[in-house]
This record gives structure tokens, C-alpha cells and sequence, in this order.
């Protein structure tokens, strides 16, 4: 398969030929009868390190009383995402019982290992909770009755549960045992990320110490109100050994707040998320039991509160966004979704358009206002998306 385009960062059409799920070469001039075009712009597949679900599709089976109108499908979810030019992404389990996040992991871990789109696109899984802070604010919509203390022997059970296949745990370092654990996930390998977390600087700066290295959302899962000194949030966005997730949906995070936080951490720095969740791309109106709200614009609220309850918008309009309202090229915007993420993980031969590395590409174009228009998305040398396709 040969697809054709300019890639981001060159001026110059060029012709990418895939065998075996693996770049074979990249050549100057477009190639006839290729996939993609003289319009087309060609990046690394774009890569989500935070999806929990989307369109009634969840890597959680059921938690917080969310039930789909159809069985859960891991494939389809992939798809659906593969619609908006995310090949890769990291399944994301929340907050929950043990039984219950131990039975999200069991099933992901059984989905890695079979042969469809879903094992082609998780790269590993994002662990959010349950060690995460009770307060009010830093809890965001994560259950009270189920967050709990950090706990190494209940990670190894739940690495258990997952086949060993957490890549990143999101922990709230202020918590008794945090800082312990913190030190264990790295040694064992596993990215430990600051999140929903009520923090002091001081901890924040520990918890760097023992190895942690990401912020997960940041400036999000936080008190609505800070302190104008001595805030967890500055001191994340000052240390340079924390690269930081952002959703930039304009809810998450508003325009001037983008803008300041890409700069503080640089494009080297910054991944952009979308977050998405089940209830994302669902129609407006109430659901699990009245619990939760999604809006006619479609962003998702703890139902009578103002306060979100995860993200419905993709990565083509977060990156769209991003283009729009920070200091960042098109080409460090694809950075932030592809190399960068790739090498938090330490995914060889991923996160860049190069010989000998993965075919995942994603196909686009960039339209003056709305999201990214997506032509289509290879992973591991498949076409999981194509617009011209039948659907």
C-alpha cells in the first residue's frame, strides 16, 4: 500500500510505501492511485493517551452506573475513533470497585491479545485511580465511595488483572503510601502522573523526586478556586522534568489558559488528550439515573452542577484548537500527539513518519474553522478508517 501527501514539517509531496505493518520506504513526488493526495497532509498516527469511552462505547464496562443501549465493543470504539485520526490510544480505567476495575482490565487485556483494531491501537493502559484525592474539586467526577489510599500490593493485583499491560498511573501524591508507590511504579516501569490531586508545592516536588513525570489534565480535577501563591498548579507547569496533558476543548481548558499553560511547558512537553468518555458523542439529555448531563453543544456535566464529568470532544478538535488559540505550529501541534507520547512510553518505533518504523499514519486536512478533517487513519499498516469508504 502506498500513500501519498506532504508531510508535516516538509514542503515537499511524498509517497509512503507500507509492507509487513512497517514503513518500507519514503520517496519524493506523489504516486498515482495512492491513498491520500496533493491536498493531503500525512503525520504519525495520532496517539491518545486518555480515552475512557466514547459514543456509548467504555473501556469500563459499566462504571458509575453508565449502561450503554448495546454491549460495550472495544473494535467499535476504535473505529469511532478512528473517524476523528486517532490510531493509537491508551484505554483508560477509572475510579471504581476492585471487583469492577479488575474485571475493566481483564477485558482489555483479553481485547490486546486478540486479532481486531482495538489490539492494533492500545498501546498500553492508563490507570486513573483509585488512589486519587476525597476533596471535593480534586475528586472531579471520580466516586468518593471508591477512592482509596494508594496501596502497592492492590496495583500489583490490578497490574495482575491487566496481564502487566499499565503503562501510567494517575495518582494524587498528597496521599499516605503516595510517594512510596510512586517509587515503585517507576522502577517497575510503569509512568507515574500527578492528578486530582489537592497537592502542596512542597509534595508536588517530592513526588518529581521519587520519579513521577507526568500531569495528567492539568488544570483540571483541581480546586475551582487556587491560591495566588504556592499553588500545586504553578509548581507543575514550572518543573520541567513533568510533561503535561491538556484537553483543549475550550471547557477543560479555555483559550487564554491554553495558551499560557503550552507555553510554561513548551510544545517538548505537552501531550494533548481528549479524555473522551462514554457519554461523548451521545445525544443531549440525562443519563445514569440522572447523574450525569450531556448539553445540546455536547460537553458532559455532573447533571444540575457546573462541573464537567469528562471530555466529548476528539483529538481533531483539541489539535484544531490548539493550532488556533496557542503559540504552536501545526507541525509541534502533531508533535505533542505523536512523538511525544511515544517517548513517555518508550514505544519503539512509534511517533514518528520514518523507514523502519510502524506504519501508523494519520491522512488530514486543515480547514479554516471547525476540527481537522480527517481522510484516514492506518494502524500497524491497516486502514481503520478511510472517508471514501463504505461505513
Amino acid at each position: 500500500m502506498i500513500v501519498t501527501g506532504t508531510l508535516c514539517g516538509s514542503a515537499a509531496p511524498m509517497s509512503v510505501d507500507i509492507q509487513g505493518g512497517r514503513i518500507a520506504s519514503i520517496r519524493p513526488g506523489l504516486a498515482p492511485d495512492a491513498l491520500g493526495g496533493a491536498d493531503t497532509m500525512i503525520s504519525a498516527g495520532w496517539h491518545d493517551i486518555q480515552v475512557n469511552g466514547y459514543a456509548g462505547n467504555d473501556c469500563n464496562a459499566g462504571s458509575w452506573g453508565i449502561v450503554s443501549p448495546r454491549q460495550p465493543d472495544l473494535d467499535a470504539l476504535t473505529l469511532d475513533l478512528a473517524r476523528h485520526g486517532v490510531a493509537l490510544f491508551c484505554p483508560t480505567v477509572i475510579t471504581d470497585s476492585s471487583e469492577a476495575m479488575e474485571h475493566s482490565l481483564r477485558r482489555i487485556a483479553v481485547a490486546m491479545a486478540s486479532d481486531g483494531p482495538f489490539r492494533r491501537a492500545a498501546t498500553g493502559i492508563h490507570l486513573e485511580g483509585p488512589f486519587l484525592s476525597p476533596d471535593d474539586g480534586p475528586r472531579g467526577a471520580h466516586p468518593l465511595e471508591h477512592v482509596r489510599p494508594p496501596c502497592w500490593d492492590e496495583f500489583q493485583r490490578l497490574q495482575e488483572a491487566a496481564i502487566g499491560h499499565i503503562r501510567i498511573c494517575t495518582l494524587a501524591p498528597e496521599l499516605p503510601g503516595a510517594i512510596d508507590l510512586i517509587e515503585r511504579l517507576t522502577a517497575s516501569g510503569v509512568v507515574a502522573a500527578i492528578g486530582h490531586t489537592g497537592a502542596s508545592p512542597a509534595c508536588i516536588r517530592d513526588a518529581v523526586a521519587a520519579g513521577a513525570r507526568l500531569s495528567t489534565h492539568i488544570g483540571n480535577g483541581c480546586h475551582a478556586a487556587l491560591p495566588r501563591h504556592d499553588s500545586y498548579l504553578w509548581e507543575q507547569l514550572a518543573e520541567d522534568r513533568l510533561t503535561a496533558t491538556m484537553i483543549i476543548d475550550g471547557y477543560h481548558l479555555q483559550p487564554a489558559e491554553a495558551k499560557v499553560f503550552v507555553r510554561a511547558k513548551g510544545s517538548e512537553r505537552t501531550i494533548l488528550i481528549s479524555d473522551a468518555v462514554t457519554l461523548g458523542g451521545m445525544p443531549p439529555g440525562l443519563y445514569a439515573e440522572g447523574r450525569f448531563e450531556v448539553k445540546p453543544d455536547g460537553h458532559i456535566v455532573l447533571a444540575g452542577t457546573p462541573y464537567l464529568a469528562g471530555a466529548a470532544a476528539l483529538l481533531d478538535a483539541c489539535m484544531a484548537n490548539a493550532v488556533r488559540w496557542t503559540d504552536l505550529s501545526l507541525t509541534e501541534v502533531i508533535e505533542t500527539v505523536t512523538h511525544t507520547p511515544a517517548h513517555l512510553l518508550s514505544a519503539q518505533r512509534k511517533g514518528a513518519v520514518r523507514e523502519g518504523y510502524d506504519a501508523d499514519l494519520t491522512l488530514f486536512r486543515v480547514p479554516s474553522e471547525g476540527p481537522l478533517d480527517v481522510i484516514a487513519t492506518i494502524a500497524d499498516g491497516v486502514v481503520v478508517y478511510r472517508r471514501d469508504a463504505p461505513q
